[in-house]
């Protein structure tokens, strides 16, 4: 029948896509790793050390996770063909629904997989550590900060991801300043590297009694997080350590405390601080770990050995700098400038839907084709 020869000729479309995969993941050497680390887990002595034990535990969980996710996919397509064969011998119409959908949730896990493939950097499966940053557009801008890290905490939600807020201060009218989010997920960093850059708003403001039209933008800063094992050496000396109290909720403890901590990098003046912890030193702890990250991330940009000679490039915060335009009158549009990806849902661009302007991003670094359109309203 004409409907399951349409089915089936969309599912073998995709048997290159499965082949091609299979080479990019490195299938076979994946299961040869396992192997190894299963062998090695078995081996006398394997728990003596705790740290070392638990990191060969989940590089094993995470390789098996990759392998898994693609045999579904191998076995999804395998049972499509048989279940198209079947529903064409029989000419059964009522399982069309179901065999589109689940060519559909094929073509997605597909796609889903091959993204990891482009995820090859050094730190990609690392956490990140996103530091937000109002520009141009006063008590506006502020808000559209508060806006910006809703947004990334929703898209954090929709992918079982885990946020917390490090630091933050609060805007004068509404909004917020400035502010630093932590999210802790595989591949966090690989995916939201990406969004790096200067955001623009446009809107008629709550904020002016005349509902006149207002452009805002808000910087931000995507890092890293930086394990302990990773090369970043930060001398005692060269750290200004200040405490002070918690400005957010918590009771208390944070109120009565001097519990938050900021950090100062004396030789790049780089500064960071963290408030959302219990006790000082965990605080500083946290800070550390965001303190290298900002080291590391100067320091890959410009190609530089030595923390010493580290000088950071600011980008001034407003009109002309902007990596992705966010639209919501006189029609709504969010567009990316770097790849021409757009989504004129920008309710859903709001709540978190986010994947496509990366998965567009990606492929176009892999590609080596990222542009800087120019956008006009």
């Amino acid at each position: 029948m004409l409907e399951f020869e349409q089915l089936n000729l969309r599912l073998v479309s995709n048997k290159d896509e499965l082949t091609d995969l299979k080479d990019a993941l490195g299938y076979e050497r994946l299961k040869r790793e396992i192997e190894e680390l299963e062998m090695k887990s078995l081996e006398p002595g394997f728990w003596d050390d705790p740290e070392v034990s638990q990191k060969i535990v989940q590089k094993t969980g995470k390789l098996k996770n990759t392998v898994e996710l693609y045999d579904k996919s191998v076995a999804l397509y395998e049972d499509l063909t048989v279940l198209i064969e079947m529903g064409d011998e029989e000419g059964d119409l009522s399982l069309i629904p179901e065999i589109e959908n689940s060519i559909t949730e094929l073509e997605e896990g597909l796609a889903a997989q091959r993204l990891q493939t482009l995820l090859t950097g050094e730190y990609d499966k690392n956490n990140a550590i996103l530091t937000f940053h109002a520009g141009a557009g006063g008590t506006e801008a502020m808000d559209w900060v508060s806006m910006l890290v809703r947004m990334y905490t929703r898209w954090t939600e929709r992918h079982g991801f885990k946020v917390n807020m490090l630091d933050f201060l609060d805007g004068d009218e509404a909004g917020l300043k400035s502010a630093v989010i932590s999210i802790e997920g595989d591949n966090a960093y690989g995916y939201l590297k990406s969004e790096s850059g200067v955001h623009r708003l446009v809107r008629v403001s709550p904020f002016d009694a005349s509902g006149r039209r207002h452009t805002s933008f808000a910087s931000l800063e995507v890092m890293p997080e930086i394990t302990d094992d990773a090369d970043i050496e930060v001398r005692e000396e060269d750290i200004k350590m200040d405490v002070f109290r918690s400005s957010g909720a918590g009771g208390q403890h944070i109120n009565k405390t001097s519990s938050a901590v900021r950090l100062t990098h004396i030789p790049t003046g780089i500064v960071v601080a963290c408030q959302n912890e219990r006790s000082q030193f965990q605080n500083r702890e946290k800070a550390m770990k965001m303190l290298k990250s900002k080291l590391l991330e100067i320091k890959e940009r410009e190609h530089l050995e030595k923390i010493e000679d580290i000088k950071g490039v600011q980008k001034e915060i407003a009109w002309g700098s902007q990596i992705r335009s966010y639209v919501f009158m006189p029609y709504t549009l969010a567009k990316d400038h770097r790849t021409g990806f757009e989504s004129g849902n920008i309710n859903a661009v709001m709540d978190g839907d986010l994947d496509g302007f990366i998965n567009a991003y990606l492929k176009a670094a892999s590609k080596g084709s990222l542009g800087n359109e120019e956008f006009e309203i």
